[in-house]
């Protein structure tokens, strides 16, 4: 994956990239460029900084640090040179390049009326890398699958950032949509998907399509803020089953009460530790208490033990606990 967007790179920092062993560029997670501060590199639950020979090093006094030549080179970069064309980005605070790898951003804000209208003088970059991973969700989606209805449970998937809740929200729109249940698999026709990517993360699309697989009856509304997306879905494609990545504004839950109640299932990631973590906030919290998600994937890792997703019923109830499959 580092190698498709190497070229994004300024030419001082894309050397120091090409210096890393295969298996470490190959399992890249976060490139994080800060002016005048360390060069870093995560993968895995390990970091380190690259020196000038773009050698992983530990020590802070050794690392290269990237100068405002270089931020503003990355940046043009990353905007096509045409920042206005990335305004509404910048505002958010990310961009998210062909791929569907994300990049944060930090710097100084632009205030109007009280409210961050862009960033200027981008002095942070964190560059998160997508994954394609199928098969992950192969051995919870039996777990989520609903005999009665025969559908999916509406399910939320809890994780911290960087624990592979999108990258496994991904899977399950692919199995859902060619009815890969398990093993009911030849019994269950798959089922009308549709995905709302308001980051262009979950099916990286190029120009409106995708290029991520999200399985063959899948439509993406890209870049659309998910309670819009959702309403718009509803209207005017009738899909079976509503995806969508990182819940927990107030609009987002009266799509899916809307969504719900017009019989569509809704599969939907937050950001949490766990459930109880989750229920402290205000609008997860109602969703929770009414019983809307009728299943709950948490995934988290610890060092020095594998991953596993818990799986938990309406009630917070565990059901399951299943070893990650690393992909």
């Amino acid at each position: 994956m580092l190698t498709t967007i190497m070229h994004l790179f300024p030419q001082s920092l894309r050397l120091l990239l090409t210096e890393l062993s295969p298996e470490v560029q190959a399992s890249v997670e976060e490139i994080r460029i800060r002016e005048s501060r360390p060069f870093e590199i995560s993968w895995g639950d390990r970091y380190a900084f690259l020196d000038e020979r773009g050698q992983l090093v530990a020590q802070e006094a050794k690392a290269y640090k990237p100068n405002r030549q270089d931020c503003l080179t990355l940046l043009e970069m990353l905007t096509n040179h045409s920042l206005y064309t990335f305004e509404e980005e910048l505002r958010r605070g990310y961009i998210t390049i062909v791929g569907g790898h994300r990049v944060g951003l930090a710097g100084r804000t632009v205030l109007e009326q009280g409210h961050v209208r862009q960033i200027r003088d981008v002095s942070s970059f964190n560059i998160r890398i997508a994954r394609e991973l199928q098969g992950v969700g192969q051995a919870v989606l039996p777990h989520l699958y609903d005999p009665v209805m025969r559908s999916i449970h509406h399910t939320l998937i809890i994780s911290p950032p960087q624990q592979g809740k999108t990258t496994l929200l991904r899977d399950i729109a692919r199995l859902v949509s060619r009815g890969e249940w398990g093993p009911d698999s030849l019994a269950n026709a798959g089922k009308k998907v549709g995905v709302i990517d308001e980051r262009s993360e979950l099916a990286a699309c190029v120009k409106g399509v995708p290029r991520f697989d999200l399985g063959p009856r899948t439509d993406v509304l890209d870049g659309c803020p998910k309670a819009e997306g959702m309403m718009m879905m509803i209207r005017s494609l009738s899909p079976d089953v509503l995806i969508v990545d990182e819940i927990g504004r107030p609009e987002d839950a009266q799509a899916i009460h809307e969504a719900v109640h017009t019989g569509i299932r809704v599969v939907a990631t937050a950001h949490g530790a766990d459930y109880d973590d989750v229920r402290m906030r205000p609008v997860l919290k109602q969703l929770l208490e009414e019983g809307v998600f009728t299943r709950y994937v948490i995934l988290q890792r610890r060092r020095g033990a594998p991953a596993a997703y818990r799986i938990m019923d309406r009630y917070g109830k565990p059901l399951e606990s299943i070893p990650v499959r690393k992909g």
